[in-house]
């Protein structure tokens, strides 16, 4: 069996977004993980149209080229973390679209996050994994939240400090979603194969 492969999903597309730099944080903790293979996926670049057909792809074929580019782009994945932005105590438009653009693509995938906010993104990430359930994937218990002082630390609406400052505060959950990740992840390709 291969190394499964995990899609890194930055669900922010504005201009000034805080993204970039867990993001970054993220990718360079993960780049050699021995178990899993990360790719990033960037929803600025993915040229999606608002949900705009009959159905969902589970009951009839998407006429959007754009949309059946997103979802062969998502059916080579084997899991996914969302790097999850809280705007309204919610998640992006942009993300919530790209999640409606597919169906079979994300059945009995696993997810995990990186969330952020004042709160850690945690309102944010409740509504995406009750979305997930709905797709039929597997929401992972552990996430990596940077709230409160860390992320006014990091961020640029406080210090603006790298994120090596903080890393120490989101290590051990990093690790335990990467672990709980891998399990899921292994156990569900061994179940689609």
């Amino acid at each position: 069996m291969t190394k499964p492969r995990i899609g890194v999903i930055i669900s922010s597309t504005r201009d000034t977004r805080f993204a970039d730099k867990p993001t970054g944080w993220l990718m360079d903790k993960v780049k050699d993980h021995p178990e899993l293979e990360f790719e990033l996926i960037d929803l600025r670049d993915q040229n999606l149209p608002f949900f705009n057909e009959p159905a969902s792809n589970l009951w009839m074929p998407s006429s959007d080229p754009d949309a059946v580019a997103w979802q062969e782009k998502l059916a080579g994945f084997d899991g996914f973390v969302f790097v999850v932005a809280e705007y309204n105590r919610s998640i992006t438009g942009a993300l919530k679209n790209a999640l409606d653009q597919a169906y079979k693509e994300w059945n009995r995938k696993p997810f995990g996050a990186l969330a952020y906010g004042s709160l850690g993104g945690a309102r944010a990430l409740e509504h995406l994994r009750l979305i997930g359930i709905e797709l039929q994937m597997v929401p992972l218990r552990n996430a990596v939240h940077i709230a409160a002082g860390d992320f006014f630390k990091v961020s640029p609406l406080g210090a603006n400090a790298p994120m090596s400052e903080i890393e120490g505060n989101l290590e051990g959950s990093l690790k335990s979603m990467l672990d709980e990740l891998t399990w899921w992840a292994k156990t569900l390709q061994g179940a689609r194969a």
